[in-house]
Parts: C-alpha cells; sequence; structure tokens
C-alpha cells in the first residue's frame, strides 16, 4: 500500500471523491456563457492557439439552455450509463467560469446546487481570473459544500505561455494557486503536455515546479491538435515544434513525470480524450482514456515504480 492509502501506483483523484461522498460522483459539464480576458480585448483577442471548446462539451451544454436544464439533461445522460451514481458535481468548464460580476457568479452556481443529486461545484478558470472577491466568494460555497478550483496553466514555462498567447505569466499562476490556498481552497492544475518549443527536460522540470506550489490535484492532457484552431495552422507550417507522442513515448514520460510529482498530489487526469472528428492529427489507434490509463498503470507496476518516488520535495501544507 502506498502513501495515499491505495494499491494503485497513483494517487487517484477519484479515491478522494469517494472519501468524500461515499460512492461514486459523476461530473456534469455546464457552459453558462462565460468568455474570457483573452477573447474579449482584456488580455488578448480569439483566445488561445490551441482553444476551441467545443471539443470538450458535451452536446447538452449549450449556453442557450439554462443550467438547471443542462445539468437535468446531463444527469438523465449519465444514469442511463452508471445506474448507481446519485451524486453529482456541477462542472463549470467552459471558458473562464469566474469571470463576471460577482452577483452573477453566485447567482449561476446557486443555480446548479438548486438541482437535486448535485453535491458540490468543480470552478474551471484562468489564473487570471481569480482577484481576492471572487476567492472569497468561491471560500464562502466551500464551507457549505464542496467546492474544487481549476486552474488552467497548460505551461510552467513563459516562452511557451506567449507562444500559445495565454495572456498570462507563471508568476501569475503561482501567485493565483498560492492566494488560493489562503482561502483554504485547493486548486486544481491543468498541464499540457507537447507543447510547442518545449523539450521533454522541460516538461519533467513541470513536475518538480508544481511539487513546490500548494497544488491539490493535477491533470495532464498530452497535445492534441485541434481542427480550426490557430494552432494548426502553426502545426503545418513547423510541425518540427511539436510533440505529438506515440503512445509509447508518452507513457513513458508520464510515468517520468509522475515519479517526480509530490506523492501527495491527486490525479484526476493523465491523458486528453478529444471526439476524433476534432482532430487533426490522430494517433493511439482510437484509445479510450480508461485504456490509455491502464497502460500507463500496468508500466508502472512493470518498472516498479510509483508516484513520488524520485520526488525531492515533502508535502507542501494546506491551509
Amino acid at each position: 500500500m502506498f502513501p495515499w492509502g491505495d494499491h494503485r501506483r497513483i494517487n487517484a483523484h477519484s479515491l478522494r471523491l469517494k472519501e468524500t461522498f461515499g460512492m461514486r460522483v459523476q461530473k456534469l459539464s455546464v457552459d453558462a456563457g462565460f468568455t474570457c480576458p483573452n477573447r474579449d480585448g482584456k488580455r488578448g483577442a480569439g483566445g488561445c492557439t490551441f482553444c476551441n471548446n467545443d471539443a470538450f462539451n458535451p452536446s447538452y451544454c449549450q449556453p442557450e439552455k439554462s443550467i438547471r436544464q443542462q445539468l437535468a439533461e446531463g444527469i438523465a445522460f449519465h444514469r442511463s450509463r452508471y445506474r448507481r451514481t446519485s451524486v453529482y458535481l456541477a462542472y463549470f468548464q467552459a471558458y473562464s467560469n469566474t469571470y463576471g460580476p460577482l452577483d452573477v457568479l453566485q447567482q449561476r452556481y446557486n443555480e446548479a446546487l438548486s438541482v437535486e443529486g448535485v453535491k458540490g461545484l468543480v470552478i474551471g478558470t484562468r489564473p487570471d481570473c481569480v482577484e481576492n472577491k471572487v476567492l472569497e466568494l468561491l471560500a464562502e460555497f466551500a464551507r457549505r459544500t464542496p467546492v474544487f478550483l481549476e486552474l488552467g496553466l497548460e505551461s510552467c514555462h513563459d516562452r511557451t505561455l506567449l507562444r500559445i498567447k495565454r495572456g498570462h505569466s507563471f508568476a501569475e499562476a503561482e501567485d493565483a494557486i498560492r492566494r488560493a490556498q489562503g482561502y483554504a481552497l485547493e486548486p486544481a492544475v491543468h498541464l499540457v503536455l507537447g507543447l510547442p518549443g518545449e523539450s521533454k527536460e522541460d516538461m519533467l522540470a513541470s513536475a518538480e515546479i508544481l511539487s513546490g506550489l500548494p497544488v491539490r490535484s493535477l491533470k495532464l492532457h498530452q497535445l492534441q491538435i485541434i481542427k480550426g484552431t490557430a494552432m494548426e495552422n502553426e502545426w503545418k507550417l513547423v510541425p518540427q515544434d511539436f510533440n505529438i507522442f506515440e503512445l509509447e513515448d508518452y507513457v513513458d514520460l508520464v510515468i517520468r513525470f509522475l515519479e517526480r510529482l509530490r506523492p501527495d498530489i491527486a490525479i484526476e487526469r493523465l491523458a486528453a480524450e478529444a471526439p476524433p472528428r476534432y482532430l487533426a492529427e490522430r494517433r493511439w489507434g482510437g484509445l479510450r482514456y480508461d485504456q490509455v490509463l491502464k497502460r500507463i498503470e500496468d508500466e508502472m507496476e512493470k518498472r516498479e515504480t510509483w508516484q513520488g518516488r524520485v520526488c525531492l520535495r515533502q508535502t507542501v501544507a494546506s491551509g
């Protein structure tokens, strides 16, 4: 048994959710109609070079529908697949879901929590959209229901953030993580492996950088080239700058990354899974995420390794 109290070789976030709620929990994506400072001109226009929210939004996620309607349709959809699931988290996923007036944020979060079976919030946003007044609001909600704050970092390297037109620096991301911890929130972060110009050494260094911050959980995505994005055009011009991994290479990189990652950081995802119709470059023979995850964990067992095996950081205290 590993330090997180399970026989799996990664500290799976699903175990933490089960401990919190006592059963399997399902996230339900919501498009609450927010935009992004990298689209409306405050930080930039056109969004990040990789961005196409349609590639991960379920079909029932449409901002023309009320939040209650989206969640009701999401519950009906998942109930047919996971009949024993009765606890749901409203996942505010599309764009930046703390980017709006406080009264609007409060109203939309409350609307989600008014739906029967919804027992918590997952708020996806950017590091430059979490002013202290927003964190205070989230902390108020967290006193009565579980709240998970997801920050899209994408990279720990400023030259990469500049190239993908992210619109914020890594220093801003670090500041947001530390301030969120100060409000007793437990920040999760997103990171993409394979962004243009980054070497494998850069990506592995990111594990060590994140291990020095009060990060509570992590989502890793392999780079996928999405049709219709600025990144697709750049990839066609300079494909040698991009890391579009073969499965075996990605499995190896993720394992090496996990070995360097603090063991108390919970793992939410280790790979992305966009619908094939959105992909400009398809790899891995159509494997589903659970199959990719099994490949990673089987290889970790074969190598007799585990998350945090070579991490030099101690647990970062929260609160």
